[in-house]
């Protein structure tokens, strides 16, 4: 027996829910260093390039190699088109009518189960032993490493709460970004890349292939779907149906899958349970329901073996193959559906953003024993946990989602004055949403403007960004719109997706990432002395100011005791003032420009 046949015969004996042929070899040339060794290793980025090119040469009319993006160190970002139906190309696939099922693995190169799996997956997917017949009916945009500078960080102990393989890639990119935290700000070349992939492609489902952190306990695999809680109302019954029957096929072949993302409610402890959520678009499971789209993340649990988390996660690609081949046209149509309901928004409260209620339920968790003790290394409580003794945890899981913050749609649409048309208009194009530009100065439009009550903005930054979160609400009057301004309609299937980003109370807009903090500074002042003689001379004339003055010298005494306070209480009075404070540079209109 050959060094491949054993390595099939060890896979078949390791991974019994897999079917893979002991009796044929397959081509050395599209096995992964990770199958040869068993599912103990993990090969480096030049075996993704060599396997692209490998797979596109032996079915050349199943298999198309491509590049879609340059990562900031000069490799090549590659994915992988699979089709049966000759439809290798976004045209085709629109031409066609074929759903279209993307899957990223390495978006966090160190959770890298979903290239070694995808591998395996697409070789049986080919042959036809893994979703025979599934390749007809769909096409599989294939992306076996998203994070490619991040997975050649490549060492023994970047996850030291995983285990295996013997070594793997980092969590951020080389220029430390976070991908998965990216979809909306889109900062990072990679994600610019992913999202005009997205928008060639326009994929039905976007499967995002992860190891998950947290707890010992013996569940396996969690497999989230949105929209479910969020989106658009008849999408959620689609996702339903798809997270359902992904984990009834998982536990058919003996995983313990679960439908929420096991993150304990209070960190470290057990007892604390449960509790589900909608992500915000920074995350990929809030990011597509925005542009009314399917999107599932998996997560493996990362507790389990290599071995393991490669087989369910190659049951994952085959079942989420299976389905979209069933299915995909279905999606399709309600998509479609969808986008023509959200193209209709104007009026209509839109959730921002999406809160778990009070209310739980108890669920029995297939946990283990643990002890919460105090630990003689840090001073603090900590869990032990014994894995030779199942347990099964009787703990809460607060599951009811709703919405939190909701606004109305504008009536026709958002302005970007041309101060920062220029930039804002990147972004919108790497988000494939529509906007015009205006020829023609606005004098004294008819708008809605936000001015911020109160600003606070967060301690430390975040992917590079310090945070802001705005109190307020948006008020009508005129406003002056030069010439060059941007016009983004709500009417378009990405209404969602538009408020998501230009909604300054939205979680990850861009006024929350900080791109307008200027706009929320100070930059002029009254120096004290001449702050005395303007207080002197309104009080003097305007009786109502002075009453107004005197009452809050009453009635509050913060106020009252801070000289600062009382002469800004002139100054922001006075035509000196500063009128764009604190003022959101993006306005709201009920009327679309002429």
């Amino acid at each position: 027996m050959n060094r491949l046949s054993l390595a099939a015969a060890l896979l078949s004996c390791l991974l019994p829910a897999m079917p893979v042929s002991a009796s044929a070899a397959p081509d050395p040339a599209l096995v992964t260093a990770s199958e040869r060794s068993g599912f103990v290793r993990t090969g480096r980025y030049d075996e993704v390039i060599a396997l692209c090119d490998a797979f596109a040469k032996a079915y050349p009319d199943a298999v198309r190699c491509f590049d879609f993006g340059t990562s900031p160190e000069g490799r090549p970002m590659k994915a992988l088109a699979v089709s049966r139906s000759g439809a290798l190309t976004p045209g085709a696939a629109r031409e066609r009518g074929l759903p279209v099922v993307l899957m990223q693995g390495g978006i966090h190169a160190g959770e890298i189960d979903g290239k070694d799996a995808g591998f395996l997956a697409l070789r049986q997917a080919l042959d036809g032993e893994a979703a025979p017949g599934a390749l007809e009916r769909l096409v599989w945009v294939f992306v076996p490493v998203f994070s490619v500078d991040g997975h050649e960080r490549f060492g023994a102990w970047n996850r030291p709460n995983q285990r295996g393989p013997e070594e793997m890639g980092w969590r951020t990119t080389a220029q430390n970004y976070n991908l998965n935290r990216d979809y909306a700000k889109a900062d990072a070349p990679e994600m610019q890349a992913m999202l005009r992939l997205v928008n060639d492609w326009d994929p039905i489902a976007t499967i995002d292939l992860h190891v998950t952190n947290g707890a010992k306990f013996e569940h396996d695999i969690a497999i989230q779907v949105e929209p479910l809680h969020s989106g658009d109302a008849a999408l959620r019954e689609a996702g339903r149906a798809l997270r359902d029957g992904v984990i009834d096929d998982l536990a058919g072949q003996g995983s313990l899958p679960l439908p929420f993302y096991p993150s304990l409610v209070e960190y470290d402890n057990p007892a604390s349970g449960f509790e589900d959520g909608v992500s915000p678009p920074r995350f990929s499971t809030g990011y597509f329901p925005l542009r009314n789209r399917l999107a599932m993340l998996v997560e493996t649990h990362s507790w389990k073996d290599y071995p393991h988390r490669v087989r369910i996660t190659r049951n994952t690609v085959v079942s989420v193959l299976e389905r979209t081949a069933r299915d995909g046209r279905d999606w399709l149509r309600l998509a479609r559906e969808a986008d023509a309901r959200a193209a209709q928004l104007a009026g209509r409260p839109v959730p921002l953003d999406y809160k778990a209620t009070d209310a739980s339920r108890t669920i029995e968790f297939r946990g283990y024993a643990y002890a919460r003790e105090p630990s003689e290394i840090s001073g603090a409580l900590m869990t032990r946990y014994d894995e030779t003794t199942p347990q099964v945890w009787t703990v809460p899981l607060r599951d009811e989602v709703v919405p939190d913050r909701s606004v109305p749609a504008p009536g026709a649409g958002y302005l970007v004055p041309p101060a920062h048309a220029a930039w804002i208009a990147e972004k919108l194009d790497v988000h494939g949403i529509d906007y015009t530009r205006i020829a023609r100065a606005l004098p004294r439009a008819d708008v809605q403007t936000f001015r911020a009550d109160s600003t606070e903005l967060a301690a430390a930054t975040v992917e590079g960004h310090q945070m802001l979160t705005l109190e307020g609400e948006w008020k009508a009057g005129p406003r002056d719109v030069p010439a060059g301004a941007l016009f983004v309609p709500i009417a378009q299937p990405k209404a969602r997706l538009v408020m998501a980003l230009l909604e300054p109370q939205a979680p990850d807009s861009f006024a929350a990432w900080g791109f307008f903090n200027n706009h929320f500074e100070r930059k002029e002042y009254m120096e004290a002395y001449v702050a005395e003689e303007v207080a002197r001379e309104m009080l003097a004339a305007d009786p109502q100011l002075k009453a107004e003055f005197e009452r809050r010298l009453r009635e509050d005494a913060t106020f009252a005791d801070s000289p600062r306070a009382r002469l800004d209480f002139f100054y922001r009075r006075h035509s000196a003032w500063d009128e764009r404070h604190n003022l959101y540079p993006v306005y709201r209109t009920e009327h679309a420009p002429r």
